[in-house]
């Protein structure tokens, strides 16, 4: 069934991907209702509807499967008994089963284990005498990782030792956690994949990610690897997609290790930050192919016809007060993205910049002239 330009939509999340979400689907004509728990999100701003809301209030959630012709989500930590409700009035995309998978790490690294995926080496920590467990000892050093709710390097401490392993799982409050070895990493790569209702894959370029204190700083595009392992990546994007039966948009993130072994990391039912540079570099934008994938529409071709690096803009430039955003617009190729977020918190995504160019290098070379300019303003 294919839901046309005019009908209504839904998005669960009101963040800044549920934001551009809403963009992507009223510029091809759709309408969007945005239910989220937070009065000022930035989606609920420009939502033609805003359900203001907890994501497993009754009322609510029945009022969005009634005005809507389908469902979708913009952050991973809806309540699966949320979507089972509205899959009764609406058409959801994806579904409960694969959000429950990638929204826990436990069930997530079984799911890629049981399948074939390689992952780093880990450990389930589910109780303090897991700690002193034989394979738990062999994985230091390592990280943990809580099992739910962690992203953006929070629920993660990295741990040397036995006795620093025991006080991290104190403080994060004994909750399930996944302890991962750590690995010397060569690169960060991410591909974002599209699987519509027919089964059909689309592909975008494989991003090379830098990180700091956990958070995606800048993602360059196309990744500086070589076209074999960027295939791979792609490849194994594909495999995940299908393995899960998803319908919609997912990115998979990759550790790739010094001898180019290529990783999964993680995987997120949604767009994704790292995807943010297909807005103004590629054919379609990932928003646009998760509008395409939720309306059972032929999937968009996601060539790039731009080398673009993406820069995130975090909360605490806010510091010394507002930043000079002419440091950004008078580039002619950098395309600026703000989020209409109220308060600037210091880690807190606050918008993102993109510059564009022929070539690779003077894009990357720009980008990081901007962001030290940006940076000591």
């Amino acid at each position: 069934m294919r839901i046309m330009p005019g009908a209504m939509l839904g998005v669960l999340g009101g963040g800044q991907l549920g934001r551009m979400f809403v963009q992507a689907a009223q510029q091809m004509g759709y309408r969007v209702t945005v239910l989220d728990p937070a009065i000022d999100s930035p989606a609920g701003q420009i939502a033609d509807d805003f359900v203001c809301a907890d994501y497993s209030d009754s009322a609510a959630l029945q009022k969005l499967g009634d005005q809507c012709a389908a469902v979708t989500t913009e952050f991973e930590n809806i309540p699966a008994e949320s979507m089972h409700k509205l899959v009764q009035s609406c058409i959801v995309r994806p579904d409960a089963h694969c959000v429950a998978i990638a929204q826990n790490r436990v069930l997530e690294k079984q799911f890629l284990v049981a399948n074939g995926f390689s992952v780093a080496p880990f450990a389930i920590v589910a109780q303090p005498q897991d700690l002193t467990a034989q394979d738990v000892a062999q994985l230091l050093p390592g990280i943990l990782k809580v099992s739910q709710f962690g992203y953006d390097g929070k629920g993660q401490m990295p741990v040397v030792n036995p006795d620093e392993l025991t006080a991290a799982h104190e403080q994060l409050n004994h909750a399930v956690c996944v302890l991962e070895k750590f690995l010397p990493l060569k690169r960060e790569l991410s591909v974002v994949v599209a699987r519509g209702n027919d089964g059909l894959l689309q592909t975008f370029p494989v991003a090379e990610n830098q990180h700091i204190n956990g958070i995606l700083d800048i993602s360059i595009v196309p990744a500086r690897v070589a076209s074999k392992l960027a295939q791979q990546a792609q490849d194994m994007a594909c495999q995940v997609a299908v393995k899960l039966n998803y319908q919609g948009v997912l990115c998979v993130e990759f550790f790739v290790l010094q001898d180019d072994i290529l990783l999964i990391n993680e995987i997120a039912p949604r767009p994704h930050n790292s995807g943010h540079y297909s807005i103004d570099a590629c054919i379609t934008s990932q928003f646009e192919q998760q509008v395409r994938t939720l309306c059972g529409l032929p999937l968009g071709a996601t060539t790039q016809h731009s080398a673009a690096v993406m820069v995130n803009l975090l909360g605490d430039l806010w510091c010394n007060g507002k930043p000079d955003w002419h440091r950004v617009l008078q580039h002619p190729s950098a395309k600026l993205h703000l989020y209409g977020k109220n308060a600037a918190h210091l880690g807190r995504k606050m918008g993102h910049y993109t510059v564009l160019s022929t070539e690779l290098d003077s894009a990357l070379r720009e980008a990081i002239h901007i962001k030290k300019q940006l940076e000591h303003h």
